[in-house]
């Protein structure tokens, strides 16, 4: 699968930060639940990416993993529910020429430097969340935030093995180092063997993804969708620092470094989209 284009496609933004507006009754699975209990709510907020320009969409599935599921202590079928988050997407997308892409969040929490499941349970967890999204028909595995490489190492190994296509979005610290302590530029050596549609980068700051760039070359398709909600990562407390306008002054900077996928990540909005839209359609015009 080529998702290449003659210029950069934009991702949706932020899914949890917005829908947190509305009761979710369980932290451990955060905006997930609401595809059950409030899938009206899922539902409008991808039809405004849509509006807003966005040529992937993300399932509302961040949540939905089996170790997150266990956690929740919710009596929720795994099937059931990744099945209903997607069927959200999917027909949201309707007849509109897009991507659907599937959510494959960390095992645990996302900034959770020190992992508590074994080697086992990661791989049962991201195997069978992998498995489910692209049997109820995502275009390809969007696994997010991922900061652990032992998690990376299964994600980029099961992805490949059965031909899923798949994109692997890493976050890292100031120090450019995963929270597993490896060196970003040894994630990305690692991932690229495996031939992922892309590798992204998700919830850092514009400086920290500037002084990357700074570090590594990145001669193979890669992208961005960066936090715009400050530097509270709690995932009860998100809201816009980054305006749409500021934001897309920091992607006029960033698109010359030629990234194949633009979006947005914690604390934006459709009007990020809309933003990223108009400069990138502004840019190619020619």
């Amino acid at each position: 699968m080529n998702l290449v284009k003659e210029k950069p496609l934009i991702l949706d933004g932020a899914m949890g930060s917005l829908l947190q507006n509305f009761s979710t009754s369980n932290n451990a699975l955060w905006s997930s639940l609401l595809n059950i209990n409030n899938p009206e709510a899922v539902f409008n907020l991808h039809r405004e990416y849509l509006k807003a320009g966005a040529d992937i969409i993300t399932t509302n599935t961040f949540r939905t993993n089996p170790a997150a599921i266990k956690r929740s202590g919710e009596k929720l079928e795994t099937k059931y529910f990744v099945e209903k988050s997607v069927e959200i997407a999917l027909n949201a997308k309707d007849k509109h020429t897009i991507y659907v892409a599937g959510s494959n969040p960390p095992a645990e929490d996302c900034y959770q430097t020190e992992r508590t499941l074994s080697t086992t349970e990661l791989y049962d967890n991201h195997s069978h969340h992998i498995d489910l999204l692209m049997q109820c028909g995502v275009d390809f595995i969007l696994n997010e935030t991922q900061s652990h490489m032992d998690e990376i190492e299964i994600i980029s190994a099961y992805c490949s093995s059965n031909k899923y296509p798949f994109i692997i979005s890493l976050f890292f610290n100031n120090d450019l180092k995963l929270l597993s302590g490896e060196d970003v530029s040894f994630a990305l050596n690692y991932i690229k063997e495996f031939a992922p549609i892309c590798i992204m980068f998700n919830c850092i700051h514009y400086e920290q993804l500037e002084k990357l760039l700074d570090t590594v070359e990145l001669n193979y398709d890669w992208g961005f969708y960066l936090n715009c909600g400050g530097t509270d990562y709690s995932e009860s407390n998100l809201s816009c620092e980054i305006s749409p306008k500021s934001y897309g002054e920091i992607v006029k900077r960033l698109v010359i470094k030629q990234p194949s996928i633009i979006g947005s990540c914690c604390g934006s909005s459709p009007a990020h989209t809309k933003i990223l839209r108009e400069i990138i359609d502004e840019l190619y015009r020619n």
